[in-house]
């Protein structure tokens, strides 16, 4: 005798640990909201057709962002509006992923309006679910996109005009206009007849991608009790009685029986082949014959932060170069404050002998401290066993660990007495590849005139950098 079990999809997680607070077992969405009877329909979905481990789901701004709490699947949350535009990406790249775009009306209809439109007239292999409930429910009630005429938000406090405001957007009309989307459907979330409506639609739009037919659209018309100042059963109503007389529910769009599997005619390149490609040059080109030390294995995440004008993300940059012309993987990510001069600044450099996976540094191997402000942001998030390289000339504080190597050097009063304190950042690069040991000096010598191409530095930048490797060695 079969028996039905009936729990949480394994499609989630057991316990929102990211959701951080107290209520790990419980999503925060407000009491009627449409968010968690959608996310439960795709979780199903996605455990039913095995395809949970494949799957990445790509959410931006709004109440959707938050998704990420609870699917135990890839997520990768984008910029407003952007979610097609990165799902596109992350698809060509992974041809066999699942992508899913999880968007809001504020969304999607606003700002993300031509990335939908674009990614959908070229039918990539994705599938969207719009939530519709035609206002922005995060920020506070303001108009959305698909505010109804009449319909008052906190920016519309005599209700929308035409005149005005303009007409609401139907995103689901718009987009079953193109030539290239294969499904576009319009559900909504009120009762159960409705909700198996939109279960089969989630469903379908699914299998359209897994059959790797093209691009599909299901947008829902879900309740937002709280931005709508409704009880949770007024706001269902409304939809049936309101939302959905202009935002007609049905299947705008189905050519997924003839529409054949896409095939990937043109075979994509291997990684090693893109700077032939691109006509990109490498430093190596430029630097035969200089002989170098055979790769080994290395894993350096190393954190360089400082003022902006200090040279930091020069630094980083030239350190990345120069890793890549021995041979390593490498990666680099700049990150500062609107302030050009003066404002904070870091980047993360990533060195391996193994391929990068991701650029982002949370605990690195190395820091790189130009600044007080910088070693005290980052000092507790060194690795145990890591290094501290700072700048004792301008922080009069020792790092307080214990359980790393540290290293002060007045790179900045060195670099003046050299002609700049600008040469500052080379002091620090000299003595991280003193002490890192696997790079070679004659080329880095030799590679620094064609990293940073200012010829005013050329003879400066090389007496900093030996001026480093000097005082990490001890000899000054």
């Amino acid at each position: 005798m079969k028996t039905s079990i009936l729990q949480k999809s394994d499609s989630f997680y057991d316990i929102f640990t990211r959701k951080g607070g107290m209520q790990l077992q419980s999503t925060h969405y407000c009491p009627g909201c449409g968010h968690g009877i959608l996310h439960k329909l795709i979780a199903q979905a996605l455990s039913d057709f095995g395809i949970r481990d494949r799957t990445v789901l790509i959410s931006p701004v709004g109440c959707s962002v938050f998704a990420y709490y609870y699917f135990d699947v890839g997520n990768i949350q984008s910029a407003h509006g952007r979610a097609p535009a990165v799902a596109t990406g992350y698809k060509r790249a992974n041809p066999d992923s699942i992508m899913i775009s999880y968007q809001g009306d504020g969304d999607l209809a606003a700002i993300g309006a031509n990335e939908i439109l674009q990614a959908a007239n070229r039918g990539e292999q994705m599938t969207v679910f719009f939530v519709n409930n035609a206002i922005y429910g995060m920020t506070g009630g303001q108009m959305a996109p698909t505010t109804l005429i009449g319909q008052k938000s906190t920016t519309t406090p005599r209700g929308r005009s035409s005149q005005n405001e303009g007409f609401p957007l139907r995103m689901s009309e718009i987009i079953a206009t193109l030539e290239a989307p294969v499904y576009v459907e319009r559900v909504m979330l009120t009762d159960a007849k409705n909700i198996a409506r939109t279960r089969k639609a989630v469903r379908k739009a699914l299998i359209i991608q897994v059959e790797k037919k093209g691009f599909s659209f299901v947008e829902v018309l879900s309740p937002c009790p709280t931005g709508w100042k409704m009880t949770p059963v007024n706001s269902k109503k409304w939809i049936t009685d309101v939302l959905a007389r202009y935002f007609e529910p049905g299947i705008k769009k189905d050519v997924s029986e003839d529409r054949q599997p896409l095939i990937q005619m043109r075979p994509q390149p291997h990684f090693n082949q893109y700077h032939e490609l691109l006509d990109i040059k490498s430093l190596s080109d430029d630097l035969q014959g200089i002989p170098l030390p055979e790769i080994r294995p290395v894993s350096d995440d190393i954190k360089i932060a400082g003022f902006g004008g200090q040279g930091v993300l020069s630094l980083g940059y030239a350190l990345a170069n120069i890793a890549m012309g021995h041979g390593y993987q490498v990666s680099w990510l700049p990150s500062y404050g609107p302030e050009m001069r003066g404002g904070t600044a870091n980047c993360s450099v990533k060195i391996s002998d193994q391929r990068v996976a991701s650029p982002l540094i949370d605990n690195p191997s190395v820091l790189i401290a130009m600044n007080k402000p910088s070693l005290k942001r980052f000092e507790p998030d060194v690795q145990p066993g890591g290094i501290i390289l700072y700048d004792c000339g301008l922080i009069n504080t020792k790092p307080d660990r214990t359980d790393v190597r540290i290293l002060g050097l007045r790179a900045t009063a060195e670099a003046d007495k050299l002609g700049a304190t600008k040469a500052a950042n080379m002091i620090m690069l000299g003595a991280y590849v003193r002490m890192c040991g696997f790079l070679s000096e004659d080329y880095i010598l030799k590679a620094l005139p064609l990293i940073i191409k200012n010829k005013a530095f050329y003879t400066l930048n090389e007496k900093a950098f030996l001026r480093g490797m000097a005082m990490a060695n001890g000899s000054i």
